[in-house]
């Protein structure tokens, strides 16, 4: 536990120990008090492109004028 002073002059440090994992959580005290806690983010997950590769087939005309799909675009007009 860290008072919120510290935390203050310290906020750099205390952010490297979280996220080098040194330490997994700081809990903020005000007055002696527990009033926040310094976590780690959730791992950011990016889409891995390729996922679905031979496992679905995209036919060569995918981009062809298909007039149902550009009726839904226009509100049902031609």
């Amino acid at each position: 536990m860290v008072n919120m002073h510290d935390a203050k002059s310290r906020l750099s440090r205390l952010v490297a120990s979280i996220a080098s994992g040194k330490e997994r959580e700081v809990i903020i005290a005000v007055n002696g008090r527990p009033a926040a806690r310094l976590v780690p983010l959730a791992e950011h997950r990016r889409p891995k492109w390729g996922l679905l590769e031979g496992k679905i087939e995209i036919p060569d005309n995918i981009d062809q004028l298909n007039p149902e799909i550009e009726a839904m675009f226009n509100g049902g007009r031609d």
